[in-house]
């Protein structure tokens, strides 16, 4: 049950998979594989509700490929639900949307995120506006409860 699916799930949300390619298979730094449904330009913001960011290694692959990094943006712009754990802030660095805005994310990026404008504290969740960040795995369960929370806050 990685990032919640399951329940996002339950709350009635389709889950679809962004990956530079469609019907590419990604594999986590687990060695997990997940086959993309979806590239970026594919997506139409007005359909979404809220873009998951992963953590792990995926950030760092995902950040240098513009159409991923756009997705983000524009999703933020159109003011959709961002969460981001972990790496995860290393797409929001990207997308230049975190200036003056609190966050947290994994201890290793802290700098890389007060470098952007971010007020980096460290807490197991943060949410400002429509974006929430979680620093890591262990923090999963309030990272999905404050997730479907702005989702369904932002479905009403």
């Amino acid at each position: 049950n990685i990032l919640g699916f399951s329940e996002l799930i339950e709350e009635g949300y389709e889950i679809i998979k962004v990956g530079p390619e469609k019907g590419k298979e990604y594999k986590g730094k687990l060695g997990i594989p997940v086959v993309s449904d979806a590239s970026p330009g594919e997506i139409n913001i007005e359909e979404i509700a809220g873009v998951i960011i992963p953590g792990g290694n995926a950030p760092d692959k995902m950040r240098i490929n513009k159409d991923m990094v756009k997705l983000v943006k524009d999703a933020f712009d159109g003011c959709k639900v961002i969460s981001a754990i972990c790496h995860g802030g290393w797409m929001l660095v990207e997308a230049d949307i975190i200036r003056g805005k609190q966050v947290t994310g994994y201890i290793a990026i802290a700098t890389d995120l007060k470098n952007a404008g971010a007020k980096y504290v460290d807490k197991e969740v943060v949410t400002d506006g429509n974006i929430i960040t979680s620093r890591k795995p262990d923090d999963l369960p309030a990272f999905c409860r404050d997730t479907i929370e702005l989702l369904n806050a932002y479905r009403k």
